[in-house]
């Protein structure tokens, strides 16, 4: 493992990344497969990802088995944590809220530096906790 940079990845950064190889989510997820960066998920953030993909075809081009090869893919190649219950009272989304719990979870655990969003109601967090949008982590940690 090493100092291999772990981050949570949420899932419209995973959808984005899937959709467009070659948007700063897809570079990101690309740095994942090389093995420059480990992602660390919840089953919230998989279960989501195997609610949205089949809907998103026309982007992404899968059928629903190279859809379960992935979403396999990551269960075994990401850390799965549960969630904590995050004291937040601010999200205008409950489904943020098991998103902002992984990252709690990753973070006090030590399995996580950041979780990378591009949720605007996650971003504006990001003053109390570690929330980095794709191109902030890119600019900070790019060129894997």
């Amino acid at each position: 493992m090493g100092h291999t940079l772990r981050v949570v990845l949420d899932t419209n950064v995973l959808l984005s990344g899937i959709a467009f190889p070659g948007s700063l989510s897809g570079k990101i997820l690309s740095a994942w497969r090389l093995g420059s960066l480990e992602i660390v998920l919840s089953d919230f953030i998989i279960e989501e990802l195997r609610r949205v993909l089949p809907r998103l075809a026309h982007r992404h081009g899968l059928n629903a088995a190279e859809i379960d090869d992935l979403l396999d893919i990551l269960s075994i190649q990401a850390e799965i944590l549960a969630p904590q219950v995050p004291d937040e009272q601010l999200l205008r989304d409950l489904n943020d809220l098991p998103v902002l719990g992984t990252l709690l979870a990753a973070v006090q655990s030590g399995k996580a530096a950041y979780l990378i969003t591009g949720d605007k109601d996650l971003l504006v967090l990001g003053d109390r906790y570690p929330i980095l949008s794709p191109a902030d982590f890119w600019a900070r940690h790019g060129g894997f």
